[in-house]
């Protein structure tokens, strides 16, 4: 008699947030299809991921990272994504080979945005892998087309925001909606940014296929801009009832969900900026937004993760009457509560892909790397939201500017069809027999 053989896939994961909650989202959807998984990453995250609630099925193989002081590098993020990338590539071919002499060999390999070198090691152990892309599909596509063919016409023109770009298959752009490593205003990303793109399009040569945490109707014409490219859209990757899920911060015990529920529905300017972007904002920007929330007369809820900002506020007192500010909140439950309107954010894809299929607007206020494209995506192609205006000059987005983005959202009723029209297609991509569902079966049955 036979045993039937499961399998068994190693997922490689980027220590940041943006990275580890979709791959394990994504190990989790793998789980429920039978798959035994071995979730690899920084010990620094694998410490805080709670493993004893977590799921039968799945293993955490930990490595050094060269930095055990967590997610802040000690020296600059060059030296950290290159001590990572050596400590990574040696601890993970001993985690493929010590399987294999045991006898439970890997089938895959899944390795995340940021992880360029688990190809090469896969492909020195005989073992195929497969890019779990934590961005849309367009953005990949532009990356793509960066590197065959458009370099020169980008470069040549990058400081100029309102020059036309024309990829195929892809929303018309300028270079305002690109990602920022392609911009001459951030030198110090492209540095580092674009070297290590270069190599995950180059290590699709020796793996063309590309899991994309997106849906088939939301990006249909992207998904097959490139020929060369086989997309397999698995997403939206959201917290499914029973998965499990890793939050690298601090969880105190404020009791925002009690406050959400005192509001009227959809009244609420929920207000967040991701796991890293809230480094960016200083402080006189972070008045600007204050100052927009108050005149817009409307309840919100603000998740600013650095006391000493909240500290420095002017007006925090009027702020406390009409809102609510907290250092962490669970994302996805407060997307999902009747009495959020709207969503002010970074634009980053984690939030996107939650808002949207939440079913709430959004207010995009990009910072950096694939942000600006998501803002682009989701004001004029999705129409599930609105782009900030910058200062010309400085870049500061006024709170005049907020409070006219939070009055239009909020207000906008077609705007709101959009969003609730996109939640429902994500519920149906999801489904039995939906498209991303269908997908990462054929993924599994392949592997």
């Amino acid at each position: 008699m036979t045993t039937h053989h499961k399998t068994k896939i190693l997922i490689v994961a980027y220590p940041t947030q943006g990275h580890i909650n979709p791959s394990l989202r994504f190990a989790n959807r793998l789980i429920n299809l039978g798959v035994d998984v071995t979730f690899s990453t920084s010990e620094s995250v694998i410490r805080r991921i709670d493993t004893q609630t977590s799921h039968h099925g799945l293993t955490f193989a930990p490595f050094s990272d060269g930095h055990h002081n967590g997610l802040q590098p000690t020296t600059t993020l060059q030296q950290f994504f290159s001590d990572f990338a050596t400590n990574g590539a040696s601890s993970v071919a001993d985690i493929i080979s010590s399987a294999a002499a045991e006898g439970h060999r890997f089938d895959h390999l899944v390795y995340t945005t940021v992880v360029p070198w688990a190809p090469k090691v896969a492909n020195e152990h005989n073992l195929k892998s497969t890019l779990l892309w934590c961005q849309p599909t367009t953005v990949l596509d532009i990356y793509y087309y960066y590197f065959n063919g458009y370099q020169d016409l980008i470069s040549c023109n990058n400081n100029n925001p309102t020059f036309p770009i024309d990829l195929p298959g892809l929303p018309s752009l300028i270079i305002a909606d690109l990602p920022s490593f392609m911009k001459s205003s951030c030198p110090t990303e492209e540095d580092y940014g674009l070297p290590y793109l270069k190599e995950h399009i180059d290590a699709l040569k020796i793996s063309p296929r590309i899991l994309v945490n997106t849906f088939d109707e939301l990006e249909m014409e992207p998904l097959r801009a490139i020929e060369n490219l086989v997309m397999l859209p698995v997403g939206p990757l959201v917290p499914s009832n029973d998965s499990f899920g890793c939050d690298l911060f601090e969880k105190p015990k404020e009791d925002y969900i009690n406050w959400l529920n005192t509001q009227p529905k959809s009244s609420v300017v929920y207000v967040a900026f991701g796991s890293m972007a809230t480094l960016s904002l200083d402080q006189a920007q972070v008045e600007e937004m204050a100052s927009g929330l108050v005149e817009s007369g409307r309840p919100f809820l603000w998740v600013i993760r650095d006391s000493n900002q909240v500290g420095k506020l002017s007006n925090i007192e009027v702020l406390k009457k009409q809102g609510m500010i907290v250092s962490w909140c669970s994302q996805v439950e407060v997307l999902n509560h009747q009495t959020v309107g709207c969503f002010l954010m970074h634009g980053g894809w984690n939030s996107t892909v939650e808002a949207l299929a939440a079913g709430v607007p959004i207010i995009a206020f990009p910072l950096w790397s694939d942000q600006w494209t998501n803002a682009k995506m989701i004001a004029d192609v999705w129409k599930a939201g609105v782009k900030v205006k910058q200062r010309d000059g400085d870049g500061m987005v006024e709170g005049k500017e907020i409070k006219r983005c939070v009055e239009m959202v909020i207000e906008d009723g077609e705007m709101r069809r959009n969003a609730k029209k996109w939640r429902e297609l994500a519920r149906q991509a999801l489904s039995n027999g939906g498209s991303s569902a269908v997908n990462l079966q054929a993924f599994v049955d392949d592997v």
